[in-house]
């Protein structure tokens, strides 16, 4: 393993920490609030309201979907890098995944997303943050920051 790969793998092992806890406690979670409710008002009411909350997620979903992707087009007409958009289209991607996991705690926060002031606050929070930067379009003479650009020609041969 080169040493390159190395570090980078080293950069990402906090990342990995999160989501092997992510991934350990929310199905617990969910298991737990499940049973809670099953226990409240039976386990066929708590199956019907799950799928129901799946169904009505998947609509919800597809329309906001549909308002983002026209958004995103009228920018591109416009000329404009369209991030904003993009990224409430992202976090319309992780709503989706959120809803059609079965549980009540996802459903909440998949249902949270969905509301549009709150995901276009959540969008402009992460790109405040830098969470989503953009590169340089193709054909661009600049170069990112922090990055150079050796320019040249190669020729391949075989030897």
């Amino acid at each position: 393993m080169r040493y390159s790969t190395f570090l980078m793998l080293q950069a990402a092992m906090p990342i990995f920490r999160y989501l092997l806890i992510l991934f350990l406690t929310v199905p617990l979670i969910e298991i737990y609030f499940l049973i809670e409710v099953g226990e409240v008002i039976g386990a066929w009411p708590t199956v019907l309201l799950v799928v129901f909350t799946a169904v009505l997620g998947v609509w919800l979903l597809r329309w906001q979907g549909l308002s983002t992707l026209t958004r995103v087009q009228t920018s591109l007409e416009h000329g404009e890098l369209p991030a904003q958009a993009m990224l409430e289209g992202m976090l319309l991607l992780v709503a989706g995944a959120l809803l059609l996991t079965p549980g009540f705690v996802t459903d909440s926060f998949g249902f949270l997303i969905l509301v549009p002031p709150l995901r276009h606050r959540m969008a402009g929070w992460l790109l405040q943050r830098g969470m989503l930067q953009a590169g340089m379009p193709p054909g661009s003479s600049q170069s990112p920051p922090g990055q150079r650009t050796i320019e040249g020609e190669f020729e391949k041969r075989d030897d």
